[in-house]
């Protein structure tokens, strides 16, 4: 193929060509010969050789084009302009030094006819100008394969008969900006290759006319909002992005859904998808979808190409469930399916492709796993967010972690209780800790029956003892009879003693004295909850002990023992006058705040919300190892009254069960004050000061300089500037006044974790140096 620089000798050469022959008609009128010797210019091509036959050429808009080089006329005006470079083509190839995107499109600007502009691989480099608006009547753009570089320009929102927008494998970053909806005749929309992030910007679903979305390749994250009312919306192609954690919602016309390489984990609607009667292409490989596969989905009409591999989706496959005759390549591999490989993948034929290795199925060639390793796998997966369960899955949760610890643990209570009426107010306690040695043992086996309550302890808290029933001698023991010594505090949720058990483990006990009306059935049930509280961030539960007060016979005492964390809080190593954390070491220990908060949300059932966390409850110890003290139950709950806190029934409990679906957004903003802390360095103490320094974070993010003017001192100068207006950024939207509008837990972490990175890679570049 020859190269640009040759096409363009051609082209001034026709167009001088076009100057110095007689009139013809369809001849560019004199300005817009100007405009592109202009261009030509601009481009660094060098002038055309005096030795050229003028004479030869033909009328210049007449002239057959060819994969490099189309120009097209209409009525002396140039309405289409397609210039094309080599695939090799690249910045020091031809450009001058000086080169101008802002004066390239305003030259361009002056082609007030031109309606397509098609201008690939040329090497044009530098930020897309807002000049791109004076070309006012385009209707299709293509700046594919350059390396423009900046944000995409709001003043593209300006060309109103915009219908093709394509910006491919290019260095754009920043967010898709949300006057892209001004355009409202827009069919393709095509951004793929750059590196782009933030949101998808909600003002999309406005742009009723569009028919292809690609945005693959990019940083892009989030939640994708609600496409469904897109009704002529066809190919939508996300890949390679941080979309997450839910299906998107669209509208059933697709024909291309391309979602691999994502974090999308739940929101598959059987009933929806079997209604996308269109769809040809499907592929949600490489994410981190969780459930059953819905095997109708390889009898989809017009299904053709199915790739699922790479997620954890479980099911039985049966032998004769049916496919679409036309489906060419299907991919199951790398899931937890078991059975047998449907007959219809089965057929031997040139044109179809079937992977399904790394699965549980039954006599087939590729490779598998045994099938235990399907059914343990499917144990291990960590549980959905908690607005996604139905009533049959709570209840089945329920029914599986509790019956087992709610039976034992209940009949001991109701035995205590008919021993205490049977006596006339005379306690048996010695009968009762007889009773509760002899069924220690079951109840924790009972205990770690619930699979989830298995999975999580394995993951997160495997260093830990297992959960079990104390006797009140062992705490007796490792208290020295609750000595003043062993006092800690006075909590407003009881007194907590410090302990040391007879194996060495030192150990932090709660006393909650509470009142008898509650039930045996809620006094398990939160136990039984609690018991599930082990993470590697969290301070853990290891057991608990029942007991009754001596002094009060109508008050239960139930000791909680915890794992026993150092009182040095966060906030002592962010604004103390001590040791100061370095910035890595704040972002790695909002990071463990938030897998905290997650584990709270999604890692036991059911879930812990509006946790009404602080930096001050949140503690490091000697190797800076983040847990937090404090979290949202009824247990703990502070005492309502002198005498007792009052266990609620499960089922009234709204703190922990009746959720709404932006509960969880609540600890969101929690984080969002203790990302304030860390960036800043000051102690934050009220409302007030929230408002105030979210204030000046939102002035100060718009520029390197005025960013480090808020920064904490101790960490200005080693912290970099995308790593902390990524933590500005994330910051703010956790502050957002309304919830929806906060990032999910989810979302939160891999903002965190991203800004990680970027910092890494400003220190590798450092030591490169």
């Amino acid at each position: 193929m020859a190269k640009p620089v040759d096409k363009l000798h051609l082209l001034v050469f026709i167009i001088l060509s076009i100057i110095v022959s007689a009139p013809h008609s369809n001849q560019l009128q004199l300005f817009q010969y100007q405009t592109l010797v202009r261009i030509q210019q601009l481009l660094n091509y060098p002038s055309v050789s005096s030795s050229f036959n003028t004479t030869t050429v033909a009328d210049f808009c007449n002239i057959e084009p060819t994969p490099s080089l189309t120009l097209v006329c209409y009525e002396d005006n140039l309405t289409q302009l397609h210039i094309a470079g080599d695939n090799n083509n690249n910045i020091n190839g031809g450009l001058a030094d000086n080169f101008s995107t802002d004066t390239f499109f305003s030259t361009l600007g002056s082609l007030s006819s031109l309606k397509v502009l098609s201008l690939v691989s040329l090497g044009l480099w530098g930020p897309l100008p807002g000049s791109i608006a004076h070309s006012s009547s385009l209707e299709i753009l293509n700046l594919s394969s350059n390396y423009l570089s900046g944000s995409i320009p709001v003043q593209i929102s300006s060309l109103r008969n915009l219908q093709t927008l394509i910006l491919d494998d290019n260095k754009f970053t920043g967010a898709v900006p949300s006057e892209i909806s001004l355009l409202q005749v827009l069919s393709v929309l095509s951004l793929k290759n750059n590196s782009l992030s933030g949101f998808l910007p909600v003002s999309l679903t406005g742009l009723q006319s569009l028919r292809v979305v690609s945005l693959s390749a990019n940083l892009l994250s989030g939640e994708i909002p609600d496409l469904r009312n897109l009704k002529n919306l066809q190919v939508f192609d996300v890949q390679d992005n941080y979309f997450g954690p839910r299906f998107p919602r669209l509208h059933k016309k697709m024909v291309t859904l391309v979602l691999r390489n994502n974090r999308f984990q739940f929101g598959i609607n059987p009933d929806e998808l079997r209604s996308y009667n269109q769809l040809q292409k499907l592929d949600i490989s490489l994410n981190r979808f969780v459930g059953p596969f819905i095997p109708s989905l390889l009898s989809l009409p017009s299904i053709t190409y199915l790739d699922i591999h790479g997620n954890k989706l479980t099911g039985l496959l049966l032998q004769n469930m049916s496919c679409n005759p036309q489906l060419a390549f299907v991919d199951l591999s790398s899931n937890l399916l078991t059975g047998y490989l449907p007959s219809c993948l089965q057929v031997e034929a040139k044109t179809r492709l079937v992977l399904y290795s790394k699965n549980c199925l039954s006599n087939e060639e590729q490779e598998q796993h045994p099938s235990n390793f399907c059914q343990n796998e499917a144990l291990a997966v960590k549980v959905l967010p908690h607005k996604q369960k139905n009533k049959s899955s709570y209840a089945s949760s329920v029914v599986g972690g509790t019956v087992g610890g709610i039976a034992v643990v209940g009949a001991v209570l109701l035995v205590v209780k008919k021993v205490y009426n049977k006596n006339n107010n005379k306690v048996e306690t010695t009968s009762t800790r007889f009773i509760l040695e002899n069924v220690s043992t079951i109840n924790t086996v009972k205990l770690l029956s619930d699979a989830r309550y298995i999975s999580e302890t394995m993951k997160m808290g495997a260093s830990l003892p297992a959960y079990r029933t104390f006797t009140l001698n062992e705490l007796k023991e490792a208290t020295d009879c609750f000595d003043s010594s062993s006092f800690m505090c006075d909590a407003s949720h009881g007194q907590i003693y410090k302990g040391k058990l007879s194996d060495g483990t030192l150990v932090a006990i709660r006393s909650l004295k509470m009142s008898k009306k509650s039930s045996p059935h809620m006094y398990t049930y939160h136990i039984e909850l609690i018991s599930k509280l082990r993470h590697s961030n969290l301070v853990s539960a290891l057991g608990h002990c029942l007991d009754f007060s001596l002094d009060d016979p109508s008050i239960s005492i139930i000791y909680l023992i915890f794992e026993y964390a150092p009182n040095e809080t966060l906030r002592s190593f962010i604004s103390g006058p001590g040791y100061k954390l370095t910035w890595v070491q704040r972002i790695a220990a909002a990071i463990a705040i938030v897998k905290g908060v997650q584990f709270l949300h999604t890692g036991i059932v059911p879930g812990v919300f509006s946790n009404n966390l602080k930096i001050t409850d949140v503690l490091l110890d000697e190797n800076f190892h983040v847990k937090i003290n404090s979290y949202n139950l009824s247990l703990l709950a502070e005492a309502r009254g002198k005498g007792s806190a009052e266990v609620s029934s499960p089922a009234k409990k709204t703190s922990v069960l009746a959720r709404t679906e932006q509960d969880d957004k609540s600890d969101v903003y929690d984080i969002g004050i203790i990302l304030i802390e860390i960036i800043v360095g000051r102690p934050i103490t009220s409302e007030n000061v929230v408002v105030l320094v979210k204030d000046l974070l939102q002035v100060n993010i718009r520029t390197d300089e005025a960013q480090k003017s808020i920064v904490d001192p101790a960490v200005m100068n080693e912290c970099s500037d995308e790593s902390l207006k990524r933590m500005m950024e994330l910051c703010l939207r956790c502050l957002s006044n309304e919830p929806k509008d906060r990032p999910s837990v989810e979302d939160t972490l891999w903002n965190l974790q991203f800004a990680t990175q970027i910092q890494g890679l400003k220190e590798n570049n450092q030591e490169a140096l």
